[in-house]
């Protein structure tokens, strides 16, 4: 699990066959951000700068970025609907969940995962 698990923010998405399972990233302790999405999707692209600006602002957030699709067990047990669907994790928790977020939104959930005040 922690070979494409790191700090910051991952380049590409995971191939849906070497996604982690759910149970793997329930146990993930901290910050995490699981995003959904796909490499053509336009509203993913444009969304990927402003990410990584966010990630390298909160260098203590794990990043885990994975394509998703129809049938894809991971997103689905997300209820995943619309990319990008970012999930928030702390200590295996929801914390947040946003599709199609706004930079509003996304710096609430950066802090709210984090522990800090929204």
């Amino acid at each position: 699990m922690d070979q494409g698990t790191r700090m910051g923010a991952e380049a590409g998405y995971r191939d849906p066959q070497h996604t982690p399972t759910r149970e793997e990233l329930d146990r993930l302790p901290g910050p995490v951000l699981l995003e959904f999405g796909t490499p053509w999707c336009g509203i993913c692209r444009a969304l990927a700068p402003k990410l990584v600006a966010l990630l390298d602002a909160h260098p203590d957030v794990k990043h885990v970025k994975v394509e998703d699709g129809p049938g894809q067990p991971l997103g689905r047990s997300y209820k995943v609907r619309l990319w990008p669907n970012l999930v928030f994790l702390r200590d295996g928790v929801v914390v947040r969940q946003l599709a199609r977020p706004g930079l509003d939104e996304l710096d609430e959930a950066f802090r709210a995962v984090q522990g800090r005040p929204v």
